[in-house]
């Protein structure tokens, strides 16, 4: 199967890459959904609740202990997977990178074209006079509510559960896989909507799907092995 992939993309112009937890998680991040995620810790409130919009309303201070505890890793680093997409895009092959991650791990690793359908946790603003903050400046908070001078609480740039994804994002990751002659869908179980629906639009000759476990999608090559092992061996 990985020469199969190996064909592809060496025959392929227009490759997009659409990833999801699975290729973070290979960097030591963890994910949600699987046996050993955050949805099957023990917390004083479900997860799902805490990542949402009026959680962060309601409860700022134990949505920040959260967060930096279990979605905030800034020591982490790229692992095969965001290097390889580096290297098909600076050949141009890769044309986008649509992400469901908030880590930053693929700008890391020296991709340019990154949509961020979840947004980012080193994009940060206050909610009452709109100021941004980095996450360097967000970490000197940990412990405590980050505040701006102004009085407002910073919130992450990152889509909570009730908060809508950004329409721009949308409509470009849309135009990208609708373009595309390769749609490669990684590290993903596609059950979060409305990202996973984005793979509806491809119209193009070869769907690949890299995932640990097996997905029940028909007319595609899936190689259900860890993505970073699977993008190691691609020359």
């Amino acid at each position: 199967m990985i020469e199969q992939l190996q064909k592809i993309i060496d025959e392929s112009n227009n490759i997009v890459f659409f990833g999801g937890a699975g290729v973070s998680t290979e960097s030591g991040i963890p994910d949600f959904r699987s046996e050993s995620g955050l949805y099957k810790e023990k917390y004083e409130f479900p997860a799902e609740m805490i990542v949402s919009h009026s959680f962060f309303v309601e409860n700022p201070n134990y949505f920040y202990k959260f967060y930096f505890d279990k979605l905030v890793y800034p020591n982490v680093l790229p692992n095969e997977c965001h290097k390889k997409l580096k290297e098909l895009e600076d050949k141009g092959k890769l044309k986008a990178i649509i992400t469901q991650n908030i880590d930053g791990l693929h700008e890391m690793a020296g991709s340019k074209n990154v949509i961020n359908l979840h947004g980012t946790i080193y994009s940060n603003h206050c909610i009452s006079c709109g100021k941004s903050f980095s996450l360097e400046s967000m970490l000197k908070f940990k412990g405590s509510i980050p505040t701006c001078p102004c009085g407002g609480i910073i919130k992450p740039d990152v889509v909570l559960y009730e908060e809508p994804l950004n329409e721009d994002s949308i409509q470009k990751s849309i135009q990208y896989i609708e373009e595309c002659d390769t749609l490669i869908v990684g590290g993903t179980s596609l059950n979060v909507y409305p990202a996973a629906g984005l793979i509806n639009y491809f119209k193009g000759r070869n769907l690949v799907v890299i995932n640990k476990d097996k997905l029940n999608i028909n007319n595609c090559l899936q190689i259900n092995k860890p993505i970073a092992e699977v993008f190691a061996k691609i020359k």
